[in-house]
């Protein structure tokens, strides 16, 4: 088949390049255009462009894919399928209907549950113990078209988006194959839409800790925002008087402790125990603003926390 694929960030790659392996033809690869990046906000580009500069295919990044001119242009690829992964922009109905197979969308979710921008974190953020890959017939909904092929994953307690976003990055790729195999036998399953939940775009502001939560609460907040945003929180202790502190990793212990939230209530050389709400969380890894990420034996070694806020 001709395909042309759309996707941004590092989910998208293996995607494409299993199907650049394949002996299916990419004609054509979109993705968003080049962002400032880091610090110095250097221009950069997103994982899918490397990927294909360094294969030789042809990368396209229009601005906004719905001004006529990049409409025209994609018709011009005659595409027989457009294969979509992470994109992140809304396709035109007139690009929807340009390839002879239609659009499948790779997305990270089982359909109708998580539609939209952050499904892996949201499915986390929830306490979800299952997720998964959908291969989706687009259609001019956000997430709404009937689903081909699902694709099943457990959760684990100790998941965290980046893990999460690594094995459902490989199950896409393998699900997007197979569904191109069997294309014409495939039947399609409608949505259900009194069963849908929309997974909204990640906010920094979401990824501030309040303790008066459970440390089940907080973390799965560690979890789902690593590695972006990072969970944080404000830290005193005896070597600073205010600082930002980000939480990379914890452990929830279902101890019960009558010490407020926040309290630290177990210091040692290699562990550091808060009060939450509801159980005590012990910190693993940790980054105090400006510095590098380190454990917490590390941290300790260096600095005496006193309370988190």
């Amino acid at each position: 088949m001709r395909i042309v694929f759309a996707g941004t960030p590092e989910f998208a790659v293996e995607s494409l390049a299993i199907l650049h392996k394949s002996n299916h033809e990419i004609i054509a690869v979109y993705c968003q255009p080049d962002r400032p990046k880091g610090r110095g906000k250097v221009l950069s580009a997103c994982p899918v462009k490397l990927y294909a500069e360094e294969n030789n295919l042809l990368v396209i990044q229009p601005e906004d894919f719905s001004e006529l001119q990049n409409q025209e242009r994609f018709s011009l690829l005659k595409p027989d399928v457009m294969v979509v992964a992470a994109y992140g922009q809304i396709l035109p109905k007139n690009t929807l209907q340009t390839p002879r197979l239609g659009c499948l969308n790779i997305h990270a979710s089982l359909l109708p549950r998580w539609r939209g921008a952050a499904p892996i974190e949201r499915a986390i953020l929830a306490g979800d113990k299952e997720t998964g890959i959908s291969i989706m017939q687009m259609n001019e909904g956000l997430d709404t078209g009937d689903v081909l092929l699902e694709k099943k994953h457990l959760i684990s307690d100790f998941e965290t988006s980046h893990s999460l976003t690594d094995s459902l990055s490989s199950i896409g790729a393998s699900a997007i194959i197979e569904t191109l195999a069997h294309l014409s036998d495939l039947k399609a399953r409608p949505q259900n839409n009194n069963d849908a939940s929309y997974a909204k775009k990640i906010t920094k502001i979401e990824a501030q800790i309040d303790w008066n939560q459970s440390a089940e609460t907080i973390s799965r907040i560690i979890r789902a925002f690593n590695p972006r945003p990072i969970a944080q929180t404000n830290a005193k202790a005896k070597q600073f008087e205010n600082s930002v502190l980000r939480i990379t990793e914890a452990e929830v212990i279902q101890d019960e402790t009558i010490q407020a939230p926040g309290t630290i209530i177990g210091y040692g050389k290699g562990f550091c125990y808060v009060a939450t709400a509801n159980g005590v969380l012990s910190l693993k890894k940790v980054q105090l603003a400006g510095k590098k990420e380190v454990s917490i034996k590390d941290f300790n070694n260096a600095y005496q926390l006193i309370e988190l806020s």
